[in-house]
């Protein structure tokens, strides 16, 4: 898609479905409250991918940087937040639960967004076609997971995602094949329907194969809680109760990003807001020390204050 910044509040939605199907996470931010002057409306829309590319409008220069780094929090954290911005003058009594930054840039506006992330449904592989496989798979679909069942002769390794949880239900039936393959996609949750002995086998046989101690230990034999005695069709429950939990604890979820972490930050002279101090960040250098601006409008309004013939761009 073209130009994903311009697109418009509903075309940020549809983007965001499209995001959603293929299974990627995003920050969805809105603008639920605005003072004028301020760029930003309300109900304005914007995602915030995990790379920190930001597609829609939420406001202008002063807060996009602010933006980012918050949404990339709530995608680490898996909670949502409410953001103040403006001047610290406009905040008053911060309600318990809104995170308050101050801004003061081009303009004296304000406005509250909220931010919240969008985790994809749970994707479930099984692979087996016992009486216990179909009924994980009927439970699974019950919670509206994009749940599957997969013959062992018909795996293969574009079935499974990095966001994928997998369970096997061969049984004997040529579990090691299919353990190697999916194993090999790095899935975040593999499972397999078997006793401690036979775990044991399945791990010795892909460390033959190569594979590492993290990926052997970070594999499940048996799979699901232990419920005590149970049929074969009850083992189903004990291993969809395993997978709610991981879920609800955030651990059938992994945080894709692409953004370098940042170990340095500045502190924005004119405005006060944190800033990266690199090259991005409009960077100028007055009596050798550096300074660095969420915007050119701080760095020009810092420049004037200064007098031009102490300031000289620097490069980082």
């Amino acid at each position: 898609m073209n130009n994903r910044s311009a697109l418009d509040d509903w075309g940020v939605m549809r983007y965001a479905v499209e995001l959603q199907r293929r299974g990627e996470e995003f920050a969805l931010a809105t603008a639920v409250w605005r003072e004028a002057p301020s760029s930003g409306q309300h109900g304005s829309r914007a995602i915030v991918t995990g790379d920190g590319e930001v597609i829609g409008w939420i406001g202008g220069a002063c807060a996009e940087p602010v933006l980012i780094r918050e949404a990339l929090e709530v995608l680490a954290e898996g909670r949502s937040r409410l953001l103040a911005l403006g001047t610290s003058e406009q905040f008053g009594e911060v309600p318990q639960g809104m995170t308050a930054i101050a801004i003061s840039c081009q303009s004296e506006g304000a406005l509250q967004i909220f931010i919240e992330p969008v985790i994809p449904i749970v994707h479930l592989v099984v692979v087996g076609r016992s009486p216990m496989a179909h009924t994980l798979l009927e439970l699974a679909q019950v919670l509206d997971w994009n749940a599957e069942l997969i013959d062992r002769a018909d795996l293969s390794a574009e079935m499974i995602g990095p966001q994928s949880a997998v369970v096997i239900a061969t049984q004997g039936h040529g579990d090691e094949e299919v353990l190697e393959t999916a194993a090999g996609c790095d899935p975040v949750y593999l499972g397999i329907v078997g006793s401690v002995d036979r775990g044991e086998a399945l791990r010795g046989y892909l460390a033959d194969r190569g594979f590492g101690k993290d990926v052997l230990a970070g594999i499940r034999i048996p799979v699901g809680l232990d419920l005590g005695p149970t049929s074969h069709r009850e083992v189903a429950v004990a291993v969809l109760a395993e997978l709610v939990e991981l879920r609800a604890a955030g651990k059938l979820r992994r945080v894709v990003t692409t953004r370098t972490p940042v170990a340095v930050e500045a502190i924005d002279p004119v405005c006060g807001m944190p800033v990266v101090a690199d090259s991005t960040s409009h960077p100028l250098v007055v009596d050798s020390d550096t300074h660095y601006f969420c915007c050119v409008g701080c760095r020009d309004q810092f420049e004037r204050q200064v007098g031009p013939e102490l300031a000289g761009d620097a490069t980082c």
